[in-house]
């Protein structure tokens, strides 16, 4: 038995720091009228709390699972159900081609910056291009995280880190019930990348590194590369059974392997380089397969040039706006390519000496 090592985490919050914490959400002097009440409910609160009651809602695992009797969340049950059938259709001939389009940009004009992105506006030119030729299109807007109520990524915890086994597909870290991790949007996106025939992802670049909003649904897709679909086979988050189980041998699946993909990155002064490489190698390790070197794209824009003029310098580039255009013709025929069998990938046969 591997040794599980212990004595970092805080203990639990005293009632008076609880009681802080839980009204951070009714600072608004209209919840006022309602004291009584939000008491009522911080004490159920606090209960939960106390209990760690992260999924209160569970059903027994079932057939298909390891320990069938082992109760499992029900949001994750629902959430696995999701994707097994997204996985179906994206390998049916039937199912048309379709092609995700992440805008990693945190700016939209319904919050604080009050201009839409020129991230927005490329997604939009790929999106026509890519309907154009018959490809249905999802959008996932991360931008939705700074201006949509209750709209959240949470943090990955590192599972991984414990061992591989740890890190279910599709995630269980969250809803965390207890500590009020709820609301989390990754299930809903977790199932665009599985039904999903081609990725592109547009980002600009800040402090020579990927947003906030883009890292951490990367963080968060670790589940997706090696990820454990059996979550009963270390009983929940039981760090000795994932040691001893990843000890075993393990086999680390590649959920979303077999998409093509493109990259779209901007800045308008250093690092546009860096980071394309740093997605392209990430989207790599992952199993899916580059469109060619024409869908991965890094550019600056208004080099040096101020922010406030920086769409007029959009609108003026038209070179950039047709290579945005290549982009999503190159994942479009890459797709096309794949569906058909006529892409193969030249190492898809090899096993690797060091899977990880």
């Amino acid at each position: 038995m591997i040794k599980v090592r212990k004595g970092q985490a805080p203990g639990q919050l005293q009632r008076a720091a609880f009681h802080e914490r839980f009204m951070q959400s009714f600072f608004d002097p209209a919840f006022a009228p309602e004291s009584e009440a939000l008491g009522r409910l911080e004490d159920i609160a606090w209960k939960a709390y106390k209990e760690g009651r992260k999924a209160p809602l569970t059903r027994r695992a079932g057939k298909g699972f390891a320990d069938p009797e082992y109760p499992i969340s029900v949001d994750w049950l629902e959430a696995r159900s999701r994707l097994r059938k997204a996985q179906a259709a994206w390998g049916r001939a039937s199912t048309r081609s379709r092609v995700l389009l992440v805008n990693g940009s945190p700016r939209n004009d319904g919050t604080c910056p009050g201009e839409i992105s020129k991230t927005h506006r490329m997604v939009q030119w790929a999106r026509t291009q890519l309907e154009g030729a018959g490809i249905e299109c999802d959008v996932l807007d991360l931008s939705l995280l700074t201006s949509e109520y209750g709209r959240r990524i949470h943090p990955c915890k590192g599972c991984v880190s414990t061992a591989m086994p740890l890190c279910h597909w599709p995630c269980t870290c969250y809803p965390n019930h207890s500590l009020n991790q709820v609301g989390d949007w990754m299930n809903e996106i977790y199932e665009l990348w599985v039904a999903a025939h081609g990725v592109i992802l547009f980002t600009p670049t800040h402090w020579y590194q990927a947003t906030s909003p883009l890292k951490l649904m990367i963080d968060r897709l670790v589940c997706a590369d090696g990820g454990n679909p059996d979550p009963t086979t270390t009983h929940g988050k039981h760090a000795g059974e994932a040691k001893a189980l990843e000890m075993k041998g393990w086999d680390y699946p590649k959920h979303v392997a077999g998409r093509a993909y493109g990259v779209v990155v901007h800045g308008d002064v250093a690092g546009v380089e860096d980071l394309r490489r740093n997605l392209c190698d990430w989207l790599d390790w992952m199993g899916l397969i580059d469109a060619g070197a024409q869908a991965r794209l890094d550019r600056y824009l208004g080099y040096y040039e101020p922010y406030a003029t920086s769409h007029d310098a959009l609108d003026a580039d038209k070179a950039l706006q047709e290579e945005v255009r290549n982009v999503a013709r190159a994942v479009a025929d890459a797709v096309a390519q794949l569906r058909a069998g006529r892409l193969k990938v030249p190492d898809r046969a090899l096993k690797r000496p060091r899977p990880k």
